[in-house]
């Protein structure tokens, strides 16, 4: 049989569908990507207005982020109430994908639903009831209600990125541990969380990507003192459009990225390292 696939691949026929594969995946590349090439540019150039032809390259809207008030202040809310989001939806979303696995728990699909709901729930609505509830509370206008806000929205994310690091995770080796005398805190410490920690990881980086981001809650539930870098590029939007909203923007996506690859890099070194405990054993 294996020696037979190599020349199944290579008939013109599945050539083509091949070809046909990569151009589409180009072209969906291209689709999300040409958004972001248009206009992340704009932030090098010395021009007070968001058009082409750039004028002149300069990093004039980077000082402008590093010397303005407004968007210093921003720059730290945004990485308070991200650090905070992220922290809390990350022992939330994987607290509950531990409670959902295996569907041990009555009712887990309807209350898996119920946390996902975040994720298909307009912001608006979200916005509109945290307002009306924050008020009740006490909460309105505080770093801690806007906190608490994002991290409703990413504890869908991390939710799904867990579970689908637990589900890939042999319950044998679990089964194993236990059956050695290991006891339930020692199995969850030594097996489940190493095996789970990429799941983790990854969904702490999308939580706080979707907080970095957020905006229409923040909107509703945040003050004059809690604004984020998305609320101010929207603000700047509204009043004046400079290309320092494109200077922001990527910023936030270097930033981003940045946890992306510290992400893989984590990911990777913990693979190799459960690699190296299970050779040894």
């Amino acid at each position: 049989m294996s020696a037979t696939s190599p020349n199944l691949a290579a008939t013109p026929g599945a050539l083509a569908f091949g070809a046909v594969r990569l151009a589409f995946a180009a072209l969906v590349v291209a689709f999300l990507l040409l958004p972001l090439v248009a206009i992340l540019p704009l932030a090098f150039t010395d021009s007070v207005f968001l058009t082409y032809p750039i004028s002149g390259p300069s990093l004039r809207w980077f000082d402008t982020l590093a010397t303005s008030d407004a968007w210093k202040r921003s720059i730290v809310n945004s990485l308070i109430i991200g650090s905070g989001a992220t922290l809390l939806s990350t022992v939330v979303g994987t607290l509950a994908a531990l409670g959902l696995r295996r569907e041990l728990v009555p009712f887990s699909g309807v209350l898996r639903s119920i946390f996902l709901l975040p994720m298909v729930v307009p912001a608006v609505v979200l916005g509109v009831g945290m307002q009306i509830l924050y008020a009740r509370m006490g909460l309105a206008s505080s770093y801690l209600g806007v906190i608490v806000a994002h991290a409703v929205l990413c504890v869908p994310f991390v939710l799904v990125n867990v579970s689908g690091s637990l589900a890939s995770i042999d319950p044998a080796l679990e089964k194993a541990a236990s059956s050695l005398g290991a006891p339930p805190t020692a199995v969850f410490r030594n097996v489940t969380l190493p095996l789970a920690m990429p799941g983790i990881l990854t969904g702490a980086v999308f939580a706080f990507a979707t907080s970095l981001d957020e905006v229409v809650i923040t909107l509703f539930v945040a003050g004059p003192n809690q604004t984020t870098m998305a609320r101010q590029m929207f603000a700047s939007l509204r009043e004046n459009i400079s290309p320092a909203i494109a200077a922001a923007a990527f910023v936030i996506i270097i930033l981003t990225f940045a946890l992306l690859l510290v992400v893989k890099g984590a990911s990777l070194f913990q693979t190799l390292r459960n690699r190296q405990k299970l050779e040894r054993n």
